[in-house]
C-alpha cells in the first residue's frame, strides 16, 4: 500500500512543534527553540534524535530508519514551511546569496512593481527552495541500535539508517560541491536554476525563459558561481578495528561522504561512530566503461562521533572534581594506578609504574622553537616468557590513542608514511602509517630486534624530534608523530647470556639506546620462592578467568583512561631551588659512567629522561610543580632499569642494601670523621635505596657502635 506522505507531513510538523522535556524551568521545546535559531541562522543543522521520535510516534521512527533520504527530505521540507512562523527578527549577517537575492528583487521590483500581499512569497516562488535552504538535517540513531562493524554493512542496509564503527585511515581535503546551480540568458538576462543530486551533472545551455521562446532568439545559458549554492564535502576512509577482523581476512574498509557540519570534525587514527545511509554510487563517463556493470557503495554520514576504541558508551561522564580529589588524595595511590596495569601478570612492580608514567607522559617544551619532547620512550628487553608482548597488548587496549604493530611485520613505509594517489581527484596523496595514527597516544612495536635496519632508522627522527620528514614523488613535508614508542626485544641470542657484556646480548645501535629512557632487562632466573608464587599466580588465572586477590583493588580500564586524560591537562614546571639538586645528581651518574665503563651511555638525554619522569609523577598527583619526592623516584626507576642491564651472574654475592649504603656513607665521609645526615639521604635516595633503608642502616650501625648520631639526628660521628 503507497504511503500518503501529506499526511506523514502531518506528523512531522506536530512533533517539531509538541516535542518537548520536562526541564528546571517547565517545559522545554527541544526542537521548536532549535527552529528558532535556525532562523536566525545561529544554527546551521538540525539534528533529529530517534529517540524522541520514538516516544512521541513509534511508526513513524521506524519509517524514519527504514526510509532514511526520502524522510531527510520531508522533514527539510517541513522546517522550510515552518521557518517563517519561528523568525522573531531580521537576519544581521548577510551572505553572498542575500545580497544576490536582494539584487534581483530590487530588480523585480523596478520591473513589475508589487501588488499589495506578501513579497515574502514572491521570494519562495521565484526562487528553488534548496537555495533558500541554510540548514541541513541530520539523524542520531536510537540508543538501542548498536553500532556494527565494517562488513557487516550489506546490501538489504542500502537507504536504511545504520551505524557503523571504525578508525580513520584517510581524509581528503574539504572541497565545495555545488548543490543549486544558477545560470543567466546572454540575451534576455532571465535565471534559471538547476537543482543537483548526484556526483555529476549536465549543465542546462538553452535559456527556456518566455522572451526567448517568444521571440525565439535562443539565447544561450551560462553559468554564475555567485549566485550558485555550495555546501562542504568531505570524504573519509574508514577501517575495521583489529578485533572485529575475523581470522585470516584482511580488514575492510568504506567510504565515508561528509557535508557541511560533519567535516573536518576527525583526523586519521581516531576511532569513530558514525551514523549515516549506505547508497550506490552509479560511475559515469570513462569509469563506467572501466568498471562495466560494477558499483561502488558510499556511507553518507548524518552524525560522527569521537570515541575510545573500547567503550560501548560514548558520552562518558566526566570525573567531578571531588572525585578526583578523593582517587589521588588516597594512600598509596602511585602504587595502586600501577598495579592496576595488567593484574593478570605476576610481579614486574617498577615495570609497571614505568609503563603508567609512559601513558601520562611528561612535558613539551619549546624554548625559542627548538623541540623537547615529553614522550617518554621505554623499551623492554628480557628473555621469552617474561609476558613482555602481554605487556604491550594491555597499554595497546589501555591507552585512548594505540597502534600495535611487530618488527617483522612492518616496513619503514608502513611505520612513517606512504604515497598513494587519491581516487577522487588524482593526485599524489599522504597516508599516514602506524606511528603518525598514534599521533598524541602510544605506539607499541614487539618483535624491535627482528626489524631491518633500514627500517628501524625511520624511528630516529621520531623518537627525538616527534616528526616525520618526507620528500618522495615531489611531495616534500613534516607529519607530526607526537608518540611514545613502547618497544619489547628479546637479545640477541634468544636468551640473555650472562657470560656475555650488555652490549653483545643487545646488539642495538647505541644512537637507538640513547633515545630510550627507560632501558629494562627482565632476566628469568631460576628461584624456588619466586617460581612457587609465579606458578601458583599463573595457574589462579587460568583456573578463574581473574586475577587473584592482591593488595590493591584495580581499578576499572574506564576509570584509569579518565584519570590519566585528566593528568595530562597539568602543565607542572620545574621549580628554581630543585635545580642545583638535579644538577649535582646528574654530575654524580655522568662520575660514575666514567668509572664503571656503564653500557648505558649516560648523556645530556639522560638528564632530559629525569625531567621528563619527574614532571610525570607531578602530573600524576595533579600537581603545577615538580617537588624533590619526584625527581628521588625518577633517579631511582633510572637506577632500578640500569641495575637490571648490571646484575651479576651470581645475586647470593651481592651486598645487603644496608651494607651497601654503609659503603656510600663511607665513600661521602672520605678522611673526615663526620657526615651530614641530609647529605648522605640524598646520595644514597638518587642510587635507588629507600628511605626506609636508610633508616634502617643508621639503626644497625649505631648498634654495632661503627657510628654515632647527634640528639637531633642531623649529623653521623664515626667512632
Amino acid at each position: 500500500m503507497p504511503r500518503d506522505y501529506s499526511e506523514e507531513k502531518d506528523h512531522v510538523r506536530r512533533f517539531l512543534s509538541e516535542h518537548c522535556v520536562n526541564g528546571p524551568d517547565g517545559k522545554d521545546f527541544k526542537y521548536g527553540n532549535a527552529l528558532v535559531k535556525i532562523a536566525h541562522r545561529e544554527l546551521t543543522s538540525l539534528c533529529i534524535e530517534l529517540d524522541d521520535v520514538q516516544d512521541m510516534n513509534p511508526e513513524l521512527a521506524e519509517n524514519i530508519v527504514n526510509n532514511t533520504r526520502r524522510y531527510s527530505q520531508l522533514f527539510s521540507d517541513v522546517v522550510f514551511e515552518m521557518l517563517p512562523d519561528y523568525k522573531e527578527r531580521e537576519v544581521e549577517n548577510k551572505d553572498v546569496l542575500d545580497v544576490f537575492i536582494e539584487h534581483r528583487l530590487m530588480m523585480e521590483r523596478q520591473l513589475h512593481p508589487p501588488q499589495p500581499g506578501g513579497l515574502q512569497e514572491d521570494i519562495r516562488k521565484m526562487y528553488p527552495p534548496e537555495l533558500l535552504r541554510r540548514y541541513e538535517i541530520q539523524f542520531k540513531h536510537s540508543s538501542q541500535q548498536k553500532a556494527e562493524s565494517v562488513r557487516n554493512i550489506k546490501a538489504e542496509r542500502i537507504g536504511k539508517l545504520s551505524v557503523v564503527r571504525g578508525i580513520v585511515t584517510r581524509c581528503t581535503e574539504v572541497k565545495p560541491v555545488m548543490s543549486v546551480a544558477t545560470y543567466t540568458c546572454d540575451r534576455c538576462g532571465a535565471e534559471a536554476y538547476q537543482c543537483i543530486n548526484s556526483p555529476t551533472f549536465m549543465p542546462l545551455i538553452n535559456c527556456e525563459s518566455h522572451d526567448c521562446k517568444t521571440n525565439r532568439s535562443g539565447g544561450q545559458l551560462y553559468l554564475q558561481t555567485r549566485g550558485s549554492k555550495f555546501i562542504k564535502y568531505q570524504e573519509l576512509k574508514i577501517q575495521e578495528h583489529s578485533d572485529q577482523v575475523p581470522v585470516g581476512n584482511i580488514p575492510r574498509a568504506m567510504t565515508i561522504v561528509a557535508h557541511g557540519d560533519n567535516t573536518r570534525l576527525v583526523v586519521p587514527g581516531d576511532h569513530v561512530q558514525i551514523t549515516g545511509v549506505l547508497l550506490p554510487m552509479i560511475k559515469q563517463g570513462f569509469a563506467a566503461s572501466v568498471h562495466g556493470l560494477n558499483t561502488e557503495t558510499i556511507f553518507e554520514a548524518h552524525k560522527i562521533i569521537k570515541m575510545n576504541k573500547s567503550e560501548e558508551e560514548i558520552n562518558d561522564r566526566e570525573l567531578s572534581e571531588e572525585e578526583v580529589l578523593s582517587l589521588s588524595e588516597e594512600a598509596d595511590f602511585y602504587e595502586k594506578l600501577s598495579s592496576s596495569i595488567a593484574p593478570e601478570i605476576y610481579g614486574h612492580d617498577d615495570i609497571k609504574k614505568a609503563l603508567l608514567l609512559l601513558l601520562v607522559g611528561g612535558v613539551d617544551k619549546n624554548p625559542n622553537g627548538m623541540k623537547i619532547r615529553g614522550s617518554i620512550n621505554m623499551l623492554l628487553m628480557g628473555d621469552p616468557g617474561v609476558a613482555k608482548s602481554q605487556l604491550l597488548g594491555y597499554i595497546d587496549r589501555l591507552a585512548p590513542r594505540s597502534q600495535y604493530t611487530t618488527g617483522r611485520g612492518s616496513s619503514g613505509v608502513g611505520l612513517t608514511a606512504a604515497v598513494t594517489k587519491d581516487t577522487l581527484t588524482g593526485e599524489m596523496t599522504l597516508e599516514g602509517g602506524a606511528l603518525v595514527l598514534a599521533d598524541q597516544g602510544v605506539c607499541c612495536i614487539d618483535e624491535f630486534d627482528k626489524m631491518e635496519d633500514g627500517d628501524r632508522s625511520a624511528i630516529h627522527e621520531v623518537m627525538e624530534q616527534q616528526t616525520v620528514s618526507i620528500a618522495k614523488a615531489g611531495i616534500i613535508t613534516t607529519l607530526n608523530a607526537r608518540v611514545s614508542i613502547l618497544a619489547a626485544a628479546n637479545p640477541a641470542f634468544g636468551r640473555y647470556n650472562p657470560k656475555k657484556t650488555a652490549e653483545q646480548n643487545i646488539q642495538l645501535p647505541a644512537a637507538l639506546l640513547s633515545r630510550f629512557d627507560l632501558l629494562w632487562l627482565i632476566q628469568d632466573k631460576p628461584n624456588r620462592e619466586n617460581d612457587l608464587l609465579l606458578a601458583q599466580h599463573i595457574t589462579y588465572v587460568h583456573q578463574n578467568s581473574v586475577h587473584p586477590p592482591a593488595q590493591y583493588t584495580p581499578l576499572d580500564m574506564n576509570l584509569m583512561r579518565r584519570y590519566i586524560a585528566l593528568c595530562k591537562e597539568k602543565q607542572p614546571t620545574v621549580p628554581q631551588e630543585l635545580t642545583d639538586y638535579i644538577v649535582s645528581a646528574y654530575v654524580e651518574m655522568r662520575k660514575e659512567a666514567r668509572h664503571n665503563r656503564d653500557m648505558t651511555f649516560t648523556s645530556a638525554r639522560t638528564l632530559l629522561a629525569v625531567l621528563r619522569i619527574g614532571t610525570a609523577l607531578a602530573r600524576l598527583r595533579l600537581a603545577d610543580t615538580v617537588e624533590k619526592e619526584d625527581i628521588d623516584e625518577a633517579m631511582r626507576l633510572m637506577e632500578m632499569s640500569k641495575a637490571s642491564l648490571s646484575e651479576d651472574e651470581a645475586p647470593q654475592k651481592k651486598p645487603r642494601a644496608v651494607d651497601a649504603i654503609y659503603g656510600l656513607i663511607r665513600e661521602i665521609a672520605g678522611l673526615e670523621s663526620y657526615v651530614k645526615v641530609d647529605q648522605a639521604k640524598q646520595r644514597c635516595l638518587t642510587k635507588g635505596f629507600t628511605p626506609d633503608q636508610f633508616e634502617a642502616c643508621l639503626r644497625d650501625y649505631e648498634n654495632l657502635n661503627i657510628w654515632l648520631l647527634n640528639k637531633a639526628r642531623t649529623r653521623i660521628t664515626f667512632v
